[in-house]
């Protein structure tokens, strides 16, 4: 029977279409990869996860990775439609395309492109035309509708996290046709973006479903020789982690915590020391002592309110655990009881909970007071850059010393107080969901540590920890 390459001819159609070639998918296959250093190669090979992404330093050859990758899926999918995605839609032309048309042209590969009314490739393999549809992360919504067997993202750190996570969740929802269904994802790191929290962060890494490959610069044998030296010489050290390793690095104007200290901050709970005998009191170590107060600082927010929640040994405090992600308010409470069923609880909120709700008409702050949650907080909050030089000062003060701790459990709490950054206007930045428990650590805080300014006749409300 003769093959469906020999029925195919020269010429244009629908747009340009490459010579055929009656070489089997196979050894195609086999050329391209023979071609592809090792870290491609690895990206290429992984089949068996339904999410895989690449973290590529600029030139490591991650462009030619993600055509060589559209060719082996479009091979293992042949009839069945694929998708590769673009932050815009002129970016589709002036990358994509280009570097597309020239790897199948190097391959041989017989093809058809048509740019109106939206671009996509046809692939005239032996086993069937195998369509592969050209899209913006933009313009995502246009997936709606579609039975993919597999898609591929390119620059994907590019795009802002919440419209990339958008695109994802519904090109998720389309992989339902096709012999090996996937998700693929490139791109050079850029900051704590979408690349991090699906693929960084200690949860995402749990995942069974995904894998991560880390392409350096290095990697790349076929880089002219003064292309690292010249990155080198016009990027500092901290971009050069990103653009050469592939490594995950804040690129914003400083981290807003920067006293803390992962090595140095965060340990466990002491154990308790009786005062009068010098000795370890018995209990668990691992949670308060019973008759110790638990302190809890909170943030307010519809379907994700935090809370730290804290001991206080002297001039010390000690967060020994973290809610994260509340539904609400009531939740919240529900779940601070349902550990701490028998404990003084002293609450210390955002002050506004006292003039709104979360979920119901009564405010989060008496919601709190009805879970025997007292109300520590102030009548008003303080300024932003008071609650931060607080904690700032509790982390570190000008004397060097230490009086906030943080126990290893509190994951959401460290990861936080590590990547928050400043914005280019001198504020904590909240678009990437790394303010709130820093929020709930600072109204406790800045009201158990508040900078005192003796005046006259007046005592002092606290004490200085500059």
């Amino acid at each position: 029977m003769p093959s469906l390459l020999d029925t195919i001819s020269p010429g244009p159609l629908l747009g340009f279409m490459a010579q055929p070639t009656k070489e089997d998918t196979t050894s195609l296959l086999a050329r391209i990869y023979g071609d592809l250093h090792a870290q491609q190669q690895a990206f290429i090979d992984d089949t068996d996860h339904k999410i895989v992404a690449l973290c590529a330093g600029y030139g490591s050859g991650k462009t030619r990775a993600l055509c060589a990758k559209a060719v082996h899926l479009a091979a293992l999918n042949q009839g069945f439609l694929g998708c590769v995605l673009e932050p815009t839609g002129p970016l589709i032309r002036d990358i994509w395309q280009n570097d597309f048309d020239t790897f199948l042209e190097a391959y041989d590969i017989p093809y058809t492109f048509r740019a109106s009314p939206l671009p996509e490739y046809v692939l005239h393999l032996p086993g069937g035309d195998t369509k592969i549809l050209c899209r913006s992360f933009e313009n995502w919504t246009r997936l709606i509708g579609l039975n993919l067997a597999w898609c591929l993202a390119d620059e994907v750190d590019t795009v802002s996290k919440p419209l990339a996570q958008k695109a994802f969740t519904k090109i998720l929802g389309r992989l339902r046709s096709g012999n090996i269904r996937q998700f693929g994802a490139a791109s050079t790191p850029e900051g704590y973006a979408w690349l991090y929290e699906n693929f960084g962060t200690e949860e995402a890494q749990a995942r069974e479903d995904r894998h991560l490959i880390r392409m350096r610069t290095y990697d790349n044998p076929h880089l002219p020789p003064d292309f690292i030296e010249t990155l080198k010489a016009n990027y500092d050290p901290n971009l050069l982690k990103a653009y050469l390793e592939g490594l995950w690095v804040n690129l914003t104007t400083g981290t807003v915590y920067d006293r803390f200290n992962r090595a140095h901050h965060v340990r466990p709970l002491p154990p308790l020391i009786d005062p009068t005998t010098k000795i370890e009191k018995e209990y668990d170590h691992s949670r308060p002592h019973p008759d110790e107060s638990i302190l809890v600082g909170i943030d307010f927010n519809v379907g994700n309110t935090n809370a730290v929640l804290a001991v206080r040994r002297g001039r010390e405090l000690f967060v020994f655990d973290e809610v994260a992600g509340a539904h609400d308010t009531d939740a919240l409470g529900k779940e601070i009881r349902r550990r701490f069923p028998d404990s003084r609880i002293l609450g210390y909120p955002d002050a506004s909970g006292r003039n709104r709700s979360t979920n119901s008409s009564r405010s989060d702050i008496a919601i709190l007071q009805s879970y025997d949650i007292s109300n520590m907080a102030p009548s008003a909050n303080p300024p932003v850059r008071d609650r931060v030089a607080s904690v700032q000062a509790a982390l570190e003060n000008g004397n060097g010393e230490t009086r906030l701790w943080v126990s290893p459990g509190c994951k959401k709490l460290i990861e936080c107080l590590e990547l928050q950054c400043w914005t280019e206007k001198g504020e904590p930045d909240k678009e990437n969901n790394f303010d709130h428990m820093n929020d709930a650590l600072g109204y406790m805080v800045h009201r158990l540590f508040e900078v005192g300014r003796a005046t006259a006749g007046k005592s002092v409300r606290g004490i200085r920890l500059y």
